[in-house]
């Protein structure tokens, strides 16, 4: 195993993890809910829609952040190694994962884990877990 040192970036991810659980502590203080992504988008989803428009706003907040990212810093580009096949099955599975979990990687293992939720250690361990299974699998075994 080697480490990329071009891309190795540990101020700018200290950084976005402060800012994570800055913003992580203040909704849920101010607004009594926990941050998660799913359950956020998800909400838009039901009936009756009262709450819809900081739901909306919050999304096009996760949407515009890397746009006002990309004018003030030279962005990675990303390098994706699959196919849109891969991509949408990938994609199906996080939705399914996340349905069954009742909660996404940002509800378990952020705002959950630091709530002491014993559910979202099991969530958060699952999550892991099956991330290291799936990349031990593709890049170790024959195929």
């Amino acid at each position: 195993m080697s480490i990329d040192w071009i891309h190795f970036t540990p101020w700018a991810s200290l950084a976005g993890g402060v800012l994570l659980g800055l913003a992580v502590a203040a909704f849920i203080l101010l607004n009594g809910r926990v941050l998660g992504i799913s359950g956020i988008a998800g909400g838009l989803l039901r009936r009756p829609k009262r709450d819809a428009p900081w739901r909306i706003t919050f999304l096009l907040g996760l949407v515009c952040a890397p746009l006002v990212y990309a004018l003030v810093a030279s962005p990675t580009v990303p390098r994706i190694d699959a196919g849109w096949g891969t991509l949408a099955v990938a994609g199906v599975l996080v939705g399914l994962g996340t349905r069954y979990a009742a909660g996404c990687t940002s509800g378990h293992g952020v705002c959950g884990l630091s709530r002491l939720s014993p559910r979202s250690l099991a969530a958060t361990l699952t999550f892991m877990g099956a991330g290291v299974l799936t990349v031990a699998a593709v890049r170790h075994l024959p195929g």
